[in-house]
């Protein structure tokens, strides 16, 4: 059976091939396995079957090109990998509620060229990788020694957020932000607002038995939200930043690190910290590569 690591290794190339063959026989014999196994732990890991991975991430890239620039939307469909404009078309509606045009008309107007490339990037970055963070993949030998690899004080700005909120077991923590990340993302590429920064998750709570927990999405202007996804602000003001790099397990050494030096340096916590994803699963299988920014707010003196 394949494991996690594999089928991030397999998806780190899917990425880059979504206008070719990405039928279920192509992607197994693609990873040497056999339809039966692959599509198996494929659901396992990912949380969805290959057909309607591969298609939500289409269509998605569609979205961000259609709502960040003028290609026609022929092109944006042949290039996304649909035979058709009207196959491309009924796709679209079933996800997104409209077609691709209305979907490009009702994109918000007056948004400078950097924030609309940044809304592709984003989208191309984070698309792949919605239900994988805090994934578990066995420890390798090259584990970091010291996982909080910086820290400082920054100022940061109010963020607007969409975002689901969750109450989860700590062993519970990939599979609920998975869940959250799949609503609040697509339900973000559906207002046509550019994304503004990497996914997130802000913990309100944290007993000894469950956590309180939203995970979202940064966008660059405020948009309504509804049923479960909520729209939000992450506050601004001062706050201790930390890089941590490693595995998502060993986060907890980072935010012990980080209580340390708010302590030796006269601060203390403000409010409920949160982490940024700077890094994908899907980019970079080897989970010592993976690098999150922890941002948690100070008190006022």
């Amino acid at each position: 059976m394949p494991s996690e690591r594999d089928i991030l290794q397999l998806l780190q190339t899917l990425r880059d091939r979504l206008d070719g063959d990405v039928s279920l026989g192509a992607m197994a014999a693609k990873a040497g396995w056999s339809p039966f196994h692959f599509h198996r732990a494929f659901r396992i890991v990912v949380g969805d079957t290959p057909k309607r991975y591969t298609q939500r991430l289409r269509l998605e890239r569609a979205a961000a090109r259609l709502a960040s620039g003028s290609d026609p939307v022929l092109r944006i469909a042949a290039d996304a990998g649909f035979a058709s404009h009207e196959v491309f078309t009924r796709a679209f509606r079933r996800q997104f509620g409209k077609a691709p045009s209305a979907y490009r008309a009702h994109a918000p107007g007056g948004v400078a060229p950097d924030a609309k490339a940044r809304h592709l990037s984003l989208t191309d970055a984070t698309a792949p990788c919605v239900g994988l963070y805090h994934i578990h993949i066995e420890p390798q030998p090259r584990r970091l020694s010291m996982p909080m690899l910086s820290i400082e004080r920054r100022e940061l700005s109010p963020a607007h957020v969409l975002i689901v909120r969750a109450r989860c077991a700590r062993h519970e923590l990939s599979k609920t932000m998975g869940e959250c990340f799949g609503k609040a993302f697509p339900y973000a590429m559906g207002t046509g607002v550019p994304l503004a920064g990497r996914p997130f998750t802000r913990y309100l709570s944290t007993g000894p038995g469950l956590f309180t927990i939203e995970s979202g999405c940064v966008l660059a202007a405020a948009t309504q939200g509804q049923g479960d996804v909520e729209a939000a602000t992450l506050p601004g003001g001062g706050a201790a930043v930390a890089m941590h790099g490693g595995s998502y397990d060993t986060l907890s050494d980072t935010y012990a690190e980080m209580e340390r030096w708010m302590e030796k340096n006269g601060m203390q916590p403000g409010g409920a910290p949160w982490e940024s994803y700077i890094t994908d699963p899907a980019d970079h299988p080897d989970p010592a590569e993976w690098r999150t920014e922890i941002y948690w707010p100070l008190a006022n003196k």
